[in-house]
């Protein structure tokens, strides 16, 4: 099944407004946040961030990304598990919001891509670092 990234087709797609997928995948996105900020009152659900969202080209399925704070282990498993209780709840609020003939299933991936980002971030610091303790010696 094919799926609609949001953020790869950004620039692909801004000469046509008319791209169903893309529309509808950032409209999730900014629902999802919405509601999981001022509905939601799980506890199991703490700072979560949705980071993108993948709609399938038939809009019957919706990949959201998303990332949380602290990322261990145990927090991301509890974290999970909160959303996947809640899933129900999201779909059907995004149905009335949104006005969906047929609301996409929500599937919540956690993406490690900041995890990733400040990981590399933090080795080019290293790096650049190395030379000045270097010159000093």
């Amino acid at each position: 099944m094919k799926y609609s990234k949001s953020e790869k087709l950004r620039e692909h797609y801004s000469k046509s407004p008319g791209f169903r997928e893309f529309r509808l995948a950032d409209q999730i996105q900014r629902e999802l946040a919405k509601l999981l900020h001022l509905e939601v009152k799980d506890p199991r659900i703490g700072f979560v961030t949705i980071t993108d969202v993948e709609v399938s080209i038939d809009l019957s399925f919706a990949k959201v990304f998303y990332s949380t704070y602290p990322s261990s282990d145990n927090n991301l498993k509890v974290t999970q598990e909160g959303l996947d209780a809640v899933v129900s709840f999201l779909r059907s609020r995004l149905g009335k919001l949104i006005k969906f003939h047929h609301t996409p299933e929500l599937k919540f991936i956690f993406d490690n891509s900041l995890e990733r980002g400040r990981f590399l971030s933090n080795l080019i610091d290293e790096a650049c670092q190395e030379p000045e303790k270097n010159k000093k010696k």
